[in-house]
């Protein structure tokens, strides 16, 4: 497919550690800053404000208003299981070679999750047909690929959506790929420098 290639150069640029093209704030941060990074990050983590924070309070106004979203797609009252939406998140974030954000989810979620070697190599260098998949993650990494390809869903992954998933966990899994667009595009266009514990994509 033509995003192996696209891929494949947004990695060789990352291992190239090419400087931010927006510098990421550094610390100490104003008081109002400060108070705005703590609500994106999670609570009783233990580690620093991610760099892709620290990048989005250069506007602090627009991260303001993206919040909710974002908090909204990683929440309890989330309607798509955890192990869902991280296949969505990964396989999105592995198309548009956004090794950042695909690295802290890796990091972060995918032992909850239940997402193992083998299947986070899969969002990166596989696909949907996949032997590893349940019928329902193959569905789901399906709709990330078609999605990023077409913009829109074929009438066959529609009807096998409709047999796992409910009006809302459909909505629920595109608005998710659409938010995970706009961070990938964050991620590689203003080159977010890599958080040093995040996982890399595998070679």
């Amino acid at each position: 497919m033509l995003w192996k290639s696209k891929h494949e150069d947004r990695s060789l640029m990352n291992a190239a550690a090419a400087p931010p093209r927006i510098a990421p704030l550094e610390p100490p941060y104003e008081t109002q800053t400060a108070a705005q990074l703590e609500r994106w990050m999670p609570p009783g983590g233990g580690i620093d404000p991610l760099a892709l924070f620290r990048t989005l309070a250069r506007h602090p106004e627009l991260m303001g208003r993206m919040l909710p979203l974002g908090a909204g797609i990683l929440g309890s009252r989330a309607s798509v299981p955890l192990n869902l939406r991280e296949v969505m998140i990964d396989r999105t974030c592995a198309l548009t070679g956004a090794e950042y954000e695909w690295g802290v989810h890796a990091a972060a979620f995918a032992a909850a999750a239940g997402l193992d070697e083998e299947r986070l190599r899969s969002t990166v260098r596989g696909s949907g047909a996949d032997g590893c998949w349940s019928p329902a993650e193959a569905a789901v990494m399906r709709l990330a690929e078609e999605l990023h390809e077409t913009s829109s869903i074929s009438d066959q992954l529609f009807s096998e959506l409709r047999s796992s998933f409910g009006d809302e966990q459909i909505i629920e899994l595109i608005v998710t790929a659409g938010w995970y667009h706009v961070i990938s595009y964050l991620c590689n266009g203003l080159r977010v420098p890599l958080e040093q514990w995040a996982s890399r994509f595998p070679a």
